[in-house]
């Protein structure tokens, strides 16, 4: 969430950042008022309490006197029923302009190219070469094959976007979750396991609610929302927290199911793993004082690309224009995998410095070592990594003519077999 000192200062920034993430600026305008008439208020309001103490000091003195005080008690009470009136008016304001700042996304950092779609995207680099299709056949016509995936009986179970891992497919699954966190902790991050379900208040903390409600699965009966990703309870963990300076950088590593409504998946090619409803996650959380957050986002990025290089993958690193990263982002990379059985590059990872936004809706704080004072941590994730994609992936760009699927190597003591 912006800070409201900041869009009262800087309305005209702030409405072109909407613009430039395809949101509509008409808030800022609804928050700038409300701000004015709540400051009014505060002022109007603290002149009345300090009219009340002087005379409620006059009323004490005269008592003592054994002077009749009536009068003024009486002029008080209208004032406290005054005053009384106005906090309930500055509550309804406050709660309006709470509202309105929710639907206010991030600023874009200075080094985020402005455009309005993906084919706005500026690719930072690539690894490897992307293959022809060739002999292979796409991942679900091998997974027939070999009998390792099941998406006929998933739709039957449960739905459209749902599937089974059978067999060697399930083994790999395991295997790569548990060498994504094996490789996340060696490299610094602390694993943690999170619930699978979160409150209205962690997903507001992290910036789904309100803008993404309809992309999420919601327990109506208990208020719960079933996560879109692990971020979700892993940055809730130290909500309402303070910090101290030493203990930064925190990082976590956690595994968790993820649920995705897709609601506006429609026209997409939503075949197999390409776009599922649940899907299986490593996820990488920082928290960081704000000096540090861009070097820590690199960094971030820097580890995402460790694990596709060791299980040897072509891929590349997309810095995302301000349309299509993410509404809370202040800067993302997106990190995407060649499939040459679809001829397209499919996203795995999608690392984003958040800066403040989540820390402020989510009330987490540290003490400045050096100025002592409480600020706003600054919150990053990334996927490290998804597994549905780099499984499609795997399956098309290690098959070899005679339908063969070579594991890599780094997985063969985790899956403990060496090809499909």
């Amino acid at each position: 969430m912006l800070d409201v000192r900041f869009v009262r200062e800087n309305p005209d920034v702030v409405r072109e950042n909407c613009i430039k993430k395809n949101t509509d600026p008409a808030g800022v305008d609804e928050i700038v008022k409300l701000d004015v008439k709540r400051r009014d208020l505060i002022s109007e309001v603290e002149s009345l309490k300090a009219i009340r103490n002087t005379v409620s000091q006059e009323i004490a003195t005269l008592k003592k006197s054994n002077v009749n005080a009536d009068d003024k008690i009486s002029e008080m009470r209208e004032v406290g029923d005054r005053i009384k009136g106005m906090d309930d008016e500055l509550r309804t304001i406050e709660e309006k302009m709470t509202e309105h700042l929710l639907w206010l996304p991030n600023i874009a950092h200075e080094s985020v190219p402005v455009g309005k779609t993906a084919d706005d995207n500026v690719e930072v680099r690539r690894h490897g070469v992307c293959g022809e299709k060739g002999h292979r056949v796409d991942h679900l016509e091998i997974s027939k094959r070999s009998g390792i995936l099941d998406f006929e009986r998933g739709s039957k179970v449960t739905g459209s976007g749902f599937g089974f891992y059978i067999g060697k497919g399930a083994r790999l699954e395991r295997a790569l979750i548990n060498y994504f966190l094996d490789t996340n902790t060696k490299k610094g991050y602390k694993e943690i396991m999170p619930p699978f379900v979160v409150n209205t208040d962690s997903v507001l903390g992290t910036g789904q609610l309100p803008k993404s409600a309809e992309e999420m699965y919601l327990v109506e009966k208990d208020g719960l929302y079933l996560i879109p990703t692990a971020e979700v309870p892993i940055t809730n963990f130290h909500r309402d927290d303070t910090l101290t300076g030493s203990e930064l950088p925190i990082r976590y590593a956690g595994y968790s199911a993820c649920f995705r409504r897709e609601a506006g998946s429609y026209g997409k090619d939503t075949r197999g793993f390409l776009r599922v409803h649940q899907f299986n996650k490593v996820e990488l959380v920082k928290f960081c004082e704000p000096s540090s957050s861009y070097n820590e986002l690199e960094s971030l990025v820097g580890d995402v690309e460790h694990l596709l290089q060791t299980l040897g993958f072509t891929y590349r690193v997309l810095l995302l224009c301000t349309g299509d990263m993410t509404f809370g982002g202040a800067k993302t990379y997106d990190l995407e995998v060649w499939s040459p059985g679809e001829q397209l590059w499919l996203e795995v990872s999608s690392c984003t410095n958040f800066e403040s936004f989540q820390s402020r809706r989510a009330n987490i704080r540290y003490k400045d070592q050096g100025t002592n004072k409480l600020e706003f941590v600054h919150t990053l994730n990334g996927s490290g990594l998804a597994t549905s994609r780099i499984m499609v992936a795997l399956l098309e760009q290690f098959q070899t003519p005679d339908g063969t699927v070579n594991i890599p190597e780094c997985l063969h003591q985790y899956c403990g077999f060496e090809t499909i």
